[in-house]
């Protein structure tokens, strides 16, 4: 899996490119859902199987999981909002797609048992056929280690710039639009 602020930089990306609110809540959830998937680990010390439907990288990272976050995030934090259908909607499918980038990123690693992007459905586990992310290692220990700076440099690579550049491209076609607007403004004035 890739480290825990990879994930969450996805969700703050997202939250950059598709801005709904200005609200504190908006900001802190996309940070957080895209992290939650993980909080499957805590089954380990339940003596759940990694390899179980509630193991790791099963049912909290599955489409099923994800959708279900995004409906729940909606209902305890916007649903009393006055917002249109199209808004609340938005919201749902925002907060779920960004929940699934986190069983997505884990299935580009290189390590683990796969994910089961369809549970409860189908407990099978899956990796892209391309997977250059490095798996982060759980151990603090190994973490804060040479191998954790590796880690770390590869999601730079593969996950960190990229997101980087998506938002960057976002704002530059906001300002070419608002000065395309300046400039036939100006030209057309009656």
């Amino acid at each position: 899996m890739p480290t825990i602020f990879s994930h969450s930089m996805v969700g703050l990306a997202a939250g950059k490119i598709f801005q709904q609110s200005n609200k504190k809540r908006f900001w802190i959830l996309s940070l957080i859902c895209p992290a939650i998937p993980d909080a499957d680990v805590i089954g380990w010390y339940f003596g759940v199987n990694y390899l179980d439907l509630f193991g790791h990288r099963g049912i909290t990272h599955s489409i099923f999981f994800a959708l279900l976050l995004g409906i729940i995030v909606w209902v305890i934090f916007f649903r009393k909002e006055n917002m249109s259908r199209k808004n609340s909607l938005f919201l749902i499918i925002y907060f779920s797609l960004i929940t699934m980038s986190h069983g997505i990123l884990d299935g580009l690693t290189n390590g683990g048992e796969g994910v089961a992007f369809f549970a409860p459905f189908d407990n099978s586990r899956y990796f892209f056929p391309f997977t250059p992310i490095e798996v982060s290692p759980l151990n603090l220990g190994a973490f804060f280690g040479e191998r954790g700076l590796q880690v770390i440099l590869n999601e730079l690579i593969w996950i960190l710039i990229p997101v980087t550049v998506l938002v960057i491209i976002k704002f530059v076609i906001i300002k070419f639009k608002k000065m395309t607007y300046k400039i036939f403004s100006y030209l057309f004035r009656t």
